[in-house]
């Protein structure tokens, strides 16, 4: 069956990438092992996540606008080889923190970088009758694969230790996102879905150019875009990057506080296909501002809700589903305002957005908690954030370049 006849086989392969992408969120997992066996504090648990985090964001600005020239196959191959071989370095590291800095922080994260926007580029083309649906499918399996790897790689470190979990984890890695990789390709040059017109339900476009980094970054949506993306990112990061310790500060037993964090992230790969699926029918605009208000009530809540395995688990799945969806309405977005030819590269620039609010809400919930044993001052400013990115949301407006017809 050829890819034309089956636009889904592309989805298959962005899935099964995604799946192993998305284990950098079960972090939380390693950061007690890694205080318990080699005597890390919270902060350097953190710093590693964090670098992951950025080196992610900074490697798909070279990776977007190489698979824009070469095709998402070849850059996806490269992603799931160097993402694998970080874990595997990390392994013969000895748990020395600026080596697992290295190699799973920096050579991880590049990995992670190369890898993650093929999909979302070859899937936003495939399916311009379908961008917000089919997003959100696409990086859903970046969610559900943290909470299949918080079970894995707990298991691992239980049964042979931290370094031998870094081990096994590059070479699954490494295998399983090469295959998805030959999933992955283009459209063919003007290919459309069968009578398909070209309109979102928030959106009709009304020129055939699309928009090249240079004009994009000079656009005062951008940089609105970049603001709500900070904004309302530092809350799920920061929760990602501590809710296993969170709870078992806060009483909860080991398991309890493991069972929050597959919570979290079942939560986040689900709530990216409702979120884009919301968005296609109420408007990009309208899902944003819903989705950072609800966010930041449950930052303000979330202090009060670890005592308890149903609270945190509530709140852990409240985070996770709102999280997930920046995942999906951001590049939805950045496609309905910068068209789909350069995709790749001017949603690498905008994830640059992810990656500083990936450095500040760990670094944040790691260095208060060393401070002053809370994270209230961490879940605080954070949730004053998501309310900021909805008041920028409030005045987001397209680009001269497409007609409004409703948001």
């Amino acid at each position: 069956m050829s890819f034309t006849e089956n636009r889904w086989l592309v989805v298959a392969g962005a899935l099964i990438i995604q799946l192993c992408l998305g284990a950098i969120y079960s972090w939380s997992v390693f950061v007690n092992p890694l205080k318990d066996v080699f005597f890390y504090t919270t902060t350097q648990t953190q710093v590693v996540f964090s670098l992951a985090l950025a080196t992610f964001a900074l490697t798909m600005i070279y990776a977007g606008r190489l698979q824009d020239r070469k095709g998402p196959r070849i850059v996806a191959v490269l992603g799931g080889i160097v993402l694998g071989t970080g874990y595997l370095l990390a392994s013969l590291t000895g748990g020395n923190f600026l080596l697992i800095a290295l190699t799973v922080g920096v050579i991880g994260g590049a990995g992670i970088g190369f890898a993650y926007v093929c999909p979302i580029a070859a899937c936003v083309k495939w399916f311009p009758d379908k961008r917000g649906l089919v997003t959100g499918v696409a990086v859903a399996g970046f969610g559900a694969g943290a909470w299949l790897f918080a079970g894995v790689a707990s298991s691992l470190i239980d049964a042979y230790g931290i370094l031998a979990a870094f081990k096994y984890l590059g070479i699954l890695f490494m295998i399983t996102v090469v295959t998805g990789a030959q999933l992955l390709r283009n459209p063919p040059e003007g290919w459309k879905p069968a009578g398909w017109e070209s309109f979102t339900p928030q959106f009709k476009v009304i020129s055939a150019e699309d928009f090249v980094w240079r004009e994009m970054i000079q656009r005062r949506q951008f940089w609105m875009l970049w603001t709500m993306f900070v904004s309302g990112a530092i809350a799920g990061l920061l929760v990602i990057g501590i809710l296993k310790p969170y709870g078992l500060h806060s009483g909860l037993s080991p398991a309890a506080a493991a069972n929050a964090v597959g919570i979290l992230a079942l939560f986040n790969g689900a709530g990216r296909i409702v979120w884009g699926m919301v968005s296609d029918r109420m408007g990009r605009k309208n899902a944003m501002i819903l989705m950072f208000l609800l966010q930041g009530m449950m930052m303000f809540m979330l202090i009060e809700m670890g005592s308890t395995e149903l609270t945190l688990s509530i709140a852990a799945a409240w985070v996770g589903f709102n999280f997930g969806g920046n995942l999906a309405l951001f590049p939805a977005t950045t496609a309905d305002f910068f068209g789909t030819r350069n995709v790749g590269m001017n949603y690498a620039l905008l994830f640059t957005a992810y990656g500083v609010a990936g450095i500040m809400g760990p670094i944040l919930a790691g260095s208060v908690f060393d401070m002053t044993g809370s994270y209230l001052w961490a879940f605080i400013p954070s949730g004053v954030a998501c309310f900021i990115a909805a008041g920028v949301a409030l005045r987001l407006k397209p680009s001269h370049r497409v007609d409004q017809t409703g948001c």
